[in-house]
């Protein structure tokens, strides 16, 4: 039998494995940690220089190539493997975690690294050197490609992340088990019997453990959150997790608090009523950007009217989850089923480029907060430009805009944006227990005077004409400091900048 072309195929599947295991190790670490452009960055650095380690030490093995070649493998499949679920499950229960993250990344990454070598090496009398290289290192290339495809399109919406870090855990350990039988005349009899001894261990392992994945999920999310989880769903853009507590339900995506039943709508009503206090006339047709939720189509529904409301949000299972749980189906009344209201599972960036809908009266940007590139572009000038082309001249807006307080230099910084792109900009602020002083920018096309009470004869827990003024005023540590603040723009994305280095002092 010829095993160069099955030593070849080794080099496609541990190529995809090993960038597989670099891409859990750094959406687990932006899941758990936030943060998630200095994690990602820091995982991939750390990766890279590891295999460049393990590159290093592979030339000190002078015998028994074959033999550490499967070893290494299983060591792979053990510590790429077990490696999601172990970080989860760490994370809650000890106060070094990111020395464990760091250090297990740096050992799978040296293991990989090792194995390429070693490959070369045991092919090398089999292939020309300027082939075999040639042929190697396209492989390599293709099983890199394979492993950035499958991640994002399959793997985590499909398995999610600790099942995908287990079946690749059973990958490697097939690939050292084959192994055994494709180089048994370079291992002498015992050591292959031991080899495929630990191998099977290891398959059987990691096999309990994939059947076991929903009960290891459930264990780190328990330790990750106070409350119990009544909902938890993964889908291709993030991981939605609904708790019920002593004060009410919890919605929480990617590990951030969207929201307390208790007190969102404080949230809610400062997001919604001041951009029809500014309109100030009959508004027909709104536009919801984020919002999921239904929280805001809620309080927009108490105006009769209303006649239209388009939602659009990236995610059909966050459109769906006041479905799913009916307990959010109570608390936005319903929303969603509302036949004014038109729900688009799009990205905004994108819809408002292509929509060529009739314009809008009034926009509600409900986003999540920009801490990372692809929500930092939904901040920029670019968006808000095409934000523009799509409202009537009269048409108010509102933006959140993070904490004035906590994020000082960002929220400042969409203020900046919005008056680059051609808005007059009135800031606000209020206070919602659960996250402290919030911000939010009204926003309209032309100049106009900043109302000073909500409509009358709509149904508010909060706002008042008293507290509805109130938002308008400003600390003096909330207010615009006294340095320059850029413009958040596509090809700079100064805000999201600002907002890691902001929020990482609370971490």
């Amino acid at each position: 039998m010829n095993r160069t072309p099955l030593l070849f195929l080794n080099v496609i599947i541990i190529a995809t494995c090993g960038l597989i295991y670099e891409l859990l190790a750094a959406t687990v670490s932006s899941y758990v940690l936030g943060d998630s452009i200095t994690q990602f960055s820091l995982v991939i650095g750390i990766y890279l220089s590891a295999m460049g380690v393990g590159s290093w030490i592979s030339g000190f093995l002078e015998k028994d190539l074959a033999k550490r070649f499967v070893e290494i493998e299983l060591a792979v499949a053990v510590a790429g493997g077990f490696s999601a679920p172990l970080l989860f499950l760490t994370f809650a229960g000890v106060s070094y975690f990111s020395i464990i993250l760091y250090s297990l990344v740096f050992v799978i990454g040296a293991l990989v690294g090792l194995e390429i070598p070693l490959l070369i090496r045991i092919l090398k009398d089999e292939l020309d050197f300027k082939k075999l290289i040639a042929r190697v290192l396209a492989l390599d290339y293709i099983g890199a490609l394979v492993a950035s495809l499958l991640f994002p399109i399959f793997l985590v919406p499909k398995l999610g992340l600790t099942r995908t870090s287990l079946v690749f855990g059973l990958l490697n350990a097939g690939v050292g088990i084959w192994g055994t039988w494709l180089l048994e005349n370079l291992i002498n009899k015992r050591d292959l019997t031991i080899l495929r001894i630990k191998g099977f261990i290891i398959v059987i392992l990691l096999l309990i453990a994939f059947i076991k994945a929903d009960s290891l999920t459930s264990l780190a999310e328990d330790a990750l959150f106070v409350d119990n989880i009544i909902y938890a769903k993964s889908s291709p853009y993030q991981r939605i997790v609904v708790t019920k507590g002593k004060i009410g339900y919890s919605l929480f995506i990617n590990g951030n608090l969207q929201f307390n039943s208790f007190d969102e709508y404080r949230y809610h009503e400062a997001l919604v009523h001041p951009a029809f206090a500014a309109h100030g006339a009959n508004p027909k047709r709104i536009l919801v950007l984020g919002g999921g939720d239904g929280l805001a189509v809620r309080e927009i529904l108490k105006y009769n009217s209303v006649e239209s409301i388009t939602l659009v949000d990236l995610d059909p299972m966050m459109t769906q989850v006041s479905k799913s749980v009916p307990a959010l189906g109570e608390l936005n009344k319903n929303s969603m089923q509302d036949s004014r209201v038109s729900v688009v599972n799009n990205d905004a960036f994108i819809w408002l480029d292509n929509n060529q809908n009739e314009p809008f009266d009034i926009a509600i940007i409900d986003f999540p907060d920009p801490n990372n590139f692809a929500l930092g572009k939904l901040y920029t000038t670019r968006f808000y430009n095409l934000l523009k082309a799509k409202l009537k001249p009269d048409a108010a807006i509102v933006v959140q805009t993070t904490s004035p307080l906590m994020a000082r230099k960002s929220f400042w910084s969409i203020m900046k944006t919005l008056e680059a792109s051609g808005f007059y900009v009135k800031p606000y602020n209020t206070t919602v227990p659960s996250f402290g002083i919030w911000g939010y920018a009204l926003c309209k096309l032309q100049p106009f005077e900043t109302p000073n009470k909500p409509q009358e004869n709509i149904e508010l827990k909060y706002l008042n004409e008293k507290t509805f003024a109130s938002m308008f005023e400003f600390s003096g540590d909330t207010s615009l400091p006294n340095e320059e603040i850029e413009v958040n723009r596509l090809d700079n994305q100064a805000l999201v900048r600002y907002y890691e280095s902001e929020w990482r002092r609370f971490e």
